[in-house]
């Protein structure tokens, strides 16, 4: 028999897969559209909101929203240092991808960029939770990561304290390219999105930079 589950301890037959088939079902997936987010009762490219208001980016996929199990296993990934549970998430996140292949006709990217974190928050945590999902998403999609075009030049204060408008002036020439890109298409790997301002001010500096196509991936969408 394998190891445990990481959220039920019970056996596991697959050690790799990290969470047993009873927990993962419930994480709770829903159709949405594959624009902005937001849950709809079918899936769909675009919502009447998308077709007036379009983020800045073109396509997002998404695990489930921001509730148990799932919100349970980010907190330990991100905040009790268990980056051992890099593999299980960035395996969900591979899932979604998956599934948005067939019901949004997702075109995979020419290149999978994850958010930077500045050096500071870096050194602090002791690793970067995006990086980390964006290496196996890499892998198992054989697609190339590239971790050094993006830079995160400002060290701001944390984004789950700070509402909509706080935490777009925070974000302000908070990133950077280090290079000027020369991909067509990119995916942009996080792993809780809330407001989008993050992803609008990594998004604004790419499309400047002739990027034409951005994808958002990430494990909830809150």
């Amino acid at each position: 028999m394998g190891a445990g589950c990481l959220l039920c301890r019970c056996r596991l037959a697959i050690a790799d897969h990290g969470i047993c088939s009873r927990c993962n079902h419930q994480i709770t997936r829903f159709c949405y559209c594959g624009c902005c987010g937001s849950e709809l009762a079918f899936d769909m490219p675009h919502c009447g909101k998308c077709l007036t208001e379009p983020p800045q980016w073109q396509r997002l996929v998404a695990v489930s929203h921001f509730r148990p199990p799932l919100s349970e296993l980010i907190h330990r990934f991100k905040f009790q240092r268990q980056f051992q549970l890099d593999r299980t998430l960035a395996r969900l996140l591979l899932l979604a991808v998956r599934q948005a292949r067939r019901t949004h006709q997702l075109p995979l990217p020419d290149v999978i960029l994850p958010v930077p974190l500045h050096r500071f928050r870096h050194w602090q945590r002791g690793y970067n939770q995006s990086e980390l999902l964006t290496k196996w998403l890499s892998r198992w999609l054989a697609i190339p990561y590239d971790k050094q075009l993006l830079q995160r030049t400002r060290h701001t204060t944390a984004q789950r304290a700070l509402n909509r408008k706080q935490r777009r002036k925070n974000l302000k020439n908070a990133f950077n390219l280090r290079s000027k890109p020369s991909y067509h298409s990119v995916a942009i790997v996080d792993d809780v999105i809330t407001t989008g301002a993050t992803m609008t001010e990594i998004c604004k500096l790419l499309q400047k930079c002739g990027v034409k196509h951005i994808q958002v991936w990430c494990l909830c969408r809150t």
